[in-house]
């Protein structure tokens, strides 16, 4: 299996780094630290990253049609502007389940948002969701008993959806319907040994129709066929790598995300790099990122 080495382009401390999503219009990276509450924007032409905080953790952040970013807080979606830093909360979910949180989100190319949750202290309970929201701030629940909601992506002809439950050690395969959203056909795409050192964390779907999934544990990205076949790995110098996303001019640059969080201080000291920013030549190409329409 081919080996690609990875570069870190932005040296953080990210508790948690994920939902990395590529901004054509500005050609910046946008990141998020959930742990942190913090969210980021990434310049490649400067190399240079700027933040900013938040009063709540933010678990992933997506392009808006209507201008800013769409985000998913602990319990809540809303909508931000960078230049008025205003906030404006759009829903909000579970409120009987105070143990719950949101995780990791995508917009299909219809422009819904996709968000799963799970319990934020019992990882491996059956106790998370999936959920769409639509444009017309329409929030359904699309799949319960989710163990750990993780990274989501479509096929290139948006036929298929990938979703991970990082904790069933899985990703799943739905039949899709880009008009209504509706999904149907759950089968196991990729199953991961529970005892093998690693769980499936984000995920990227490229041009060809590849899933590359995070493996939080083994510090890897792994590239996977359309038939669930191992092709080619990024090898981190840190264990947590936690999401990745096509991003650049050609879309042909990998951005990789990682994390901190659970690290003993020996481990910290082994990896000075976790929780840093991280890019590569992967040898293919993504799709274009998916606004969402509201």
């Amino acid at each position: 299996m081919k080996t690609i080495t990875p570069e870190c382009v932005h040296q953080d401390t990210a508790i948690v780094g994920e939902c990395p999503v590529w901004d054509a219009a500005s050609g910046r990276l946008l990141w998020v630290d959930i742990q942190g509450r913090r969210l980021h924007r990434y310049h490649p032409r400067e190399k240079r990253d700027e933040s900013v905080g938040l009063d709540d953790i933010v678990t992933s952040v997506h392009l808006r049609a209507a201008g800013g970013v769409v985000l998913t807080l602990r319990k809540r979606i809303a909508f931000y502007d960078w230049d008025t830093a205003k906030l404006e909360i759009a829903a909000e979910v579970e409120s009987d389940l105070p143990g719950n949180r949101f995780n990791d989100a995508a917009c299909d190319p219809q422009g819904r948002l996709w968000a799963g949750t799970m319990n934020n202290e019992r990882w491996d309970q059956p106790e998370g969701a999936l959920y769409r929201f639509d444009a017309e701030r329409h929030l359904e629940l699309m799949r319960s008993e989710v163990i750990c909601s993780n990274g989501t992506g479509w096929s290139p002809d948006c036929r298929t959806l990938y979703h991970t439950e990082s904790f069933r050690y899985a990703i799943f395969a739905y039949d899709f319907e880009p008009e209504t959203g509706s999904i149907s056909n759950r089968r196991t795409f990729l199953q991961l040994d529970p005892n093998g050192g690693e769980f499936p964390d984000g995920l990227a779907v490229d041009a060809e129709g590849c899933v590359w999934s995070a493996h939080v544990g083994r510090g890897r990205i792994v590239r996977y066929d359309p038939a669930g076949l191992a092709e080619s790995e990024v090898r981190l110098p840190v264990t947590r790598g936690t999401s990745c996303a096509f991003g650049g001019t050609s879309l042909d640059t990998l951005y990789i995300t990682t994390a901190r969080e659970t690290l003993t201080p020996e481990r910290l000291a082994a990896e000075p790099l976790a929780g840093s920013l991280f890019a590569c030549d992967p040898g293919a190409k993504g799709g274009a990122t998916f606004a969402f329409a509201g």
